[in-house]
């Protein structure tokens, strides 16, 4: 036998004593988990991102903890959305890729993997996801929203039993119909709105009650802050506050264009995190489960798509991901392009679209909206940037590529400039490797679409667009018929 070095043998026999006492004190100390998501909300609008928005609550938990800059999700539409993050998969794996979805039988949630470490798992708000099987959560909600009562009673359970819990707090703010939170707060000529929208006075009105309602937003994040602070459970309560995907004005929601698919994300984890911490990490929201479960002291499964991000918060990594993707689909949206299927990818610097279904003209809810028909209005009246602003949302090219540091907001397609060539092919690479790996056919995907809807489960293809065309020639007739013949945006 070897000789042993004396301060190595020393040093060993501490780590021999020190490593079930740091175990026992981890198990001990499982972290609380609380995730607090909005609806419909573009990550630009928010104060510490540069927004104009009143949000004095998510910003001083960003001065309490990490701010990302490059936080994405895989869906611009809330049902994907909200099934991609409990699963921890990418939409088309799970089966929830388009709108109002649901995700394959024998798909495990993040219910599924916290419960067997000793957690409550439960759901507050805005569900959107289905079936109940796969996500088996601990339920409440006061129209649509969290229920701040019984989130008041998990944590007081909790914190007397003893028992670590994960809540996810949904919001129904900001989405429309925006009709919540103080507007004279923002007055309608002094809204700044970004240079992808067109200045006319339907807009401002529009974007001056957006705006109060992501102000209601930060005050329902206040509000569950405080009922953290009334059970002293801050020290040890992961917190992560997000946007999701953008607000329903064009350019923002329903595209794969930055400002539909990339995301606020702030998180204050204490004694983990460093307070003050800004990091430009690329993360996803299918990362959200496996960061997650590893916080809770387990193991992520192997089948998630998702990594988790962990090391990123503990200051362990300043890198995580180098691509991340994006998946849309219009067919059985509200007033949405029977088939137009938009895939992307994005490293560090580009972004890459793939139109699928580019000869179709583009719509949905927005496009019905109001403040778009006002867009069109200032077109045809002579305001050529109208008219083009307009042309370029309903008319696209196959692809289309965007340098994200020099052109943020995403306004000058570069696919055609020779000196990008190697770069798009590249991404066209990534992408396509991408979608085989989750199965993704692309049109023939978007044309399954239906079935892959709720009302629609368990019928075929053409079963599913039968039924559909039954029902949307009675929802029209039902509009035609309204006074006004207004129809709700329910997306």
């Amino acid at each position: 036998m070897l000789p042993l070095n004396k301060p190595l043998a020393i040093a060993a026999l501490v780590a021999m004593v020190w490593f079930p006492t740091v175990l026992s004190d981890a198990t001990a100390a499982r972290p609380n988990l609380v995730f607090i998501i909005a609806d419909d909300c573009t990550f630009r609008d928010i104060g510490c991102y540069g927004g104009q928005a009143h949000t004095p609550n998510i910003d001083a938990l960003a001065e309490q903890g990490m701010k990302f800059t490059r936080c994405f999700q895989a869906a611009p539409m809330c049902s994907p959305t909200r099934h991609n993050i409990y699963t921890g998969l990418y939409p088309v794996k799970s089966g929830a890729y388009p709108n109002h979805t649901f995700a394959r039988a024998g798909t495990q949630s993040i219910v599924h993997y916290l419960k067997p470490l000793g957690y409550r798992v439960a759901l507050s708000g805005k569900t959107h996801i289905g079936p109940k099987e796969v996500f088996p959560f601990e339920y409440s909600g006061v129209k649509n929203n969290p229920d701040l009562s019984a989130i008041d009673q998990l944590l007081s359970e909790c914190g007397e039993s003893s028992t670590p819990f994960c809540l996810f707090a949904c919001s129904n703010e900001p989405h429309s119909p925006w009709n919540k939170g103080d507007a004279s707060r923002y007055p309608p000529e002094q809204v700044k709105l970004p240079p992808y929208l067109v200045d006319t006075p339907v807009m401002r009105e529009n974007f001056s009650r957006y705006l109060a309602e992501i102000t209601y937003y930060d005050d329902q994040v206040g509000q569950i802050l405080e009922l953290i602070d009334k059970y002293e459970m801050r020290d040890n309560t992961l917190v992560v506050v997000v946007s999701e995907q953008g607000n329903s004005f064009p350019f923002a929601k329903w595209t794969c264009y930055g400002n539909g698919l990339q995301s606020a994300m702030v998180v204050r984890w204490p004694g983990m995190v460093q307070p003050g911490a800004v990091t430009d990490a690329m993360v996803e929201y299918v990362d959200v489960t496996p960061t997650f479960v590893e916080a809770a002291g387990g193991e992520p499964a192997k089948v998630l798509d998702g990594k988790s991000f962990v090391p990123v918060l503990t200051g362990q990594a300043d890198t995580h991901k180098s691509v991340t993707y994006g998946i849309m689909t219009t067919r059985g949206i509200i007033n949405g392009s029977d088939a137009y299927a938009i895939r992307s990818v994005r490293d560090e610097r580009y972004r890459l679209i793939w139109n699928l279904n580019h000869e179709t003209k583009f719509t949905n809810a927005c496009t019905k909206a109001d403040y778009f028909r006002s867009m069109v209005q200032a077109g045809r009246a002579g305001d050529a940037k109208a008219a083009e602003l307009v042309r370029k949302y309903q008319h696209r090219p196959e692809f289309e590529l965007y340098d994200c540091d020099a052109d943020p907001l995403e306004m000058n397609n570069i696919v055609d400039d020779p000196q990008h060539v190697k770069v798009v092919t590249r991404l066209k690479g990534q992408l396509r490797q991408w979608m085989q790996s989750q199965g993704d056919e692309g049109i023939e995907t978007e044309l399954d679409a239906l079935a892959h809807q709720g009302r629609y489960k368990g019928m075929s293809r053409a079963e599913a667009m039968e039924a559909f065309q039954r029902r949307d020639a009675g929802t029209k007739q039902k509009t035609r018929n309204r006074p006004g013949g207004k129809r709700e945006n329910a997306n």
